[in-house]
């Protein structure tokens, strides 16, 4: 049961962080690279550090499959943005 409870308050740290921190930022690089512009380094180190942070939270998804549909479409708007922002960096 103390599992259950620690998985249910890490859960709810990272759901706050993704709406309030996470999912705002990467939103605002999306309309960035939607307009064609390049990313900054700073963009690019927080898309690493998320990427790292989704990393370790793997183990905690595989027990949790109520939230693989969330996680599937944060997978795929990171993926679109650092696509568009390869083929934006290939242009120039």
């Amino acid at each position: 049961m103390s599992d259950e409870i620690s998985d249910t308050g890490l859960i709810e740290v990272l759901l706050e962080r993704l709406e309030k921190q996470r999912l705002p930022r990467l939103l605002d690089i999306e309309k960035k690279v939607d307009a064609g512009e390049s990313l900054l380094d700073e963009d690019l180190a927080f898309l690493e550090s998320a990427i790292i942070d989704g990393r370790k939270a793997m183990p905690l998804l595989d027990r949790h499959p109520e939230y693989h549909q969330l996680a599937t479409q944060v997978v795929k708007l990171y993926k679109k943005i650092t696509d568009k922002a390869l083929q934006i960096e290939k242009g120039s």
